[in-house]
């Protein structure tokens, strides 16, 4: 594992990363909206234009990007003790299957993490699917009872 080098990802290879993202899509046996090109191409649009709230980091073996990690950093409202507040949420962490069980996924977190320490950021929270949560039990998240959510209807295109 120490092959692999965790660092931000470059605005010149964000089209692997996108293209990360596609394959996760595909695994989880979802349909595609777009053809692929043409997401990777907006994927790449949107990272380039939300780079100051979203950071993404990769995990690249032998110059092949093989796995992702992003923080999305959100203002929060001042109060009086404190007039720049912001938190963090840990999103689409992803490993190549072929990369997976040794690891990695936490090392992704962990850097993430460690960018959100670094940002002063006062809280990093995150969106797991019951089978990654263990993995965010390990690196130091803990269920809340009173972090609350709903899920929105998806505007139809």
């Amino acid at each position: 594992m120490d092959d692999i080098a965790i660092r931000p990802a470059e605005p010149g290879g964000l089209d692997a990363v996108a293209r990360l993202r596609w394959q996760w899509v595909l695994e989880n046996g979802e349909a595609p909206a777009v053809a692929r090109e043409e997401f990777v191409r907006g994927f790449t649009a949107w990272a380039r234009e939300n780079a100051s709230s979203h950071r993404c980091l990769v995990a690249v073996r032998d110059g092949t990007v093989v796995g992702m990690a992003w923080l999305a950093v959100v203002p929060r409202v001042p109060f009086p003790g404190a007039l720049d507040r912001r938190s963090g949420d840990v999103q689409c962490v992803y490993v190549v299957p072929g990369e997976r069980d040794a690891g990695l996924g936490g090392r992704l977190v962990d850097a993430v993490l460690e960018l959100a320490r670094e940002a002063g950021l006062e809280r990093v929270t995150v969106h797991s699917s019951d089978r990654a949560a263990p993995a965010y039990l390990r690196h130091g998240f803990a269920p809340s009872p009173t972090l609350l959510h709903t899920h929105l209807a998806r505007p139809k295109r």
